[in-house]
């Protein structure tokens, strides 16, 4: 059974709200971050990434509690000057992305705590104690999940029809951001409506974690604390649900997430390409000719100016496992970790994570400026995702990328009514 719940939301003011909402640091390219933040006066960065207007800062505790007191005191002077209001009654909102000929629909509300705790919100990936901590403090201090957390259900065609009906009436936002997305908001204010969405829900076994595995444990932690500050609360607070949007399975497309290594380990050329033959066969491409993997069990490789295509051997999978048949598995079992000396890709300075929306080209840059070798991977499908959950294990970190990506500032939540 899955819990959403409506919520009263910040929002940004529908004239400036292209500028409010911003993309996470990490699908941007550093030159367009700095742009936004030398020009934008209104970025969400200014809550969300506060280091970006201070980097003198050093981020020690004392360092992230003046980060944390910047993000609160931004948020505030963001609603003193009517850049952000808040709805005066709790609602549920329908959110459209459309990007080319790519359609992303979900619905965003709260969700509960205790069902993450009680696992009917299923995670695929560990969590650093360290990163839960930083951002449970962000979210204790600013008062708010400024941040959405992605979740997956299995499509239900109940929801998809409440879903259609609200999308035929006049969106609340309608905007193009300067990526070429478009984005629409509509809210859904009718109580009758909500309770029906909420019904809905609670005939949903499971929901999944896509993307936002530390914030959802920071919120879980934010919200534990409280409890022992407040023993006779409800449950009802606010501080006990967090902010998600929730998309169907149906029709979602995980993108792939590349890897790079800074060095071989000590080995030659000859003796690294020598090693990895040992469980792949190895095809160099044409000159000029990249590899991106068209289908599992194949990687791409950049190195030294040539691509290879690299067949894994049938002994590296297990196809009946829903961890080992994932090719980024594959990657860290037989190459990272045994002949390039990568035992924890959560930790490894020397391992480094370009997703694949930046393109193949991004891969060849990076080789050719600060890397030495880097590795294409075919990503894992929705199913698989959901399988990994279902079952209780974990993927290695960074393997799954969702476009297009969810913005910060469209959807605050507020943990005090």
């Amino acid at each position: 059974m899955a819990t959403v719940k409506p919520f009263k939301r910040l929002k940004p003011r529908t004239d400036i709200a292209d500028k409010v909402a911003i993309l996470p640091m990490d699908s941007m390219d550093k030159n367009k971050v700095q742009e936004i933040v030398e020009t934008n006066e209104y970025a969400f960065f200014h809550v969300t990434s506060p280091h970006l207007y201070s980097p003198e800062v050093e981020l020690d505790e004392n360092g992230k509690r003046t980060m944390n007191k910047h993000s609160r005191d931004f948020l505030d002077h963001m609603l003193d000057e009517g850049v952000l209001v808040k709805d005066d009654k709790p609602m549920l909102f329908v959110y459209k992305q459309i990007i080319g000929d790519s359609v992303l629909t979900g619905i965003v509300g709260c969700t509960a705590v205790d069902d993450y705790v009680n696992n009917y919100i299923k995670k695929h990936e560990f969590t650093r104690s360290e990163k839960e901590t930083d951002i449970s403090y962000h979210i204790d201090y600013c008062n708010a999940n400024t941040g959405t957390i992605y979740l997956i259900y299995r499509w239900q065609k109940e929801i998809d029809d409440l879903v259609n009906e609200t999308m035929s009436l006049a969106p609340e936002y309608d905007f193009v951001t300067d990526d070429g997305v478009e984005h629409l908001v509509w809210a859904i204010s009718d109580p009758s409506k909500i309770q029906a969405l909420s019904n809905m829900f609670e005939k949903v076994d499971n929901l999944y974690i896509a993307d936002g595995h530390h914030r959802t444990a920071a919120a879980a932690r934010v919200c534990m604390e409280r409890r022992k500050q407040n023993p006779n609360y409800t449950g009802e607070e606010e501080f006990n649900y967090f902010l998600a949007v929730m998309f169907p399975d149906k029709n979602l497309n995980i993108m792939d997430y590349n890897r790079l290594v800074t060095d071989l380990n000590g080995l030659t050329e000859a003796e690294f390409l020598a090693k990895v033959a040992e469980n792949f066969r190895v095809e160099k491409c044409p000159e000029g000719v990249q590899f991106k993997p068209e289908r599992a069990h194949e990687l791409g490789m950049y190195l030294n100016g040539s691509w290879y295509k690299l067949t894994a051997a049938e002994c590296t999978y297990d196809p009946d496992h829903p961890v080992n048949c994932l090719d980024v598995v594959v990657l860290q079992n037989y190459i990272l970790d045994p002949i390039l000396g990568i035992k924890d890709p959560r930790t490894d300075e020397r391992l480094d994570f370009v997703a694949g929306v930046l393109g193949m080209d991004e891969l060849e840059v990076r080789v050719n400026t600060d890397m030495k070798v880097a590795f294409a991977v075919y990503p894992c499908s929705v199913q698989e995702l959901m399988a990994v959950a279902d079952s209780g294990e974990v993927m290695p970190p960074k393997a799954t990328w969702f476009e297009p990506k969810l913005r910060s500032g469209l959807f605050i939540h507020s943990l005090e009514d």
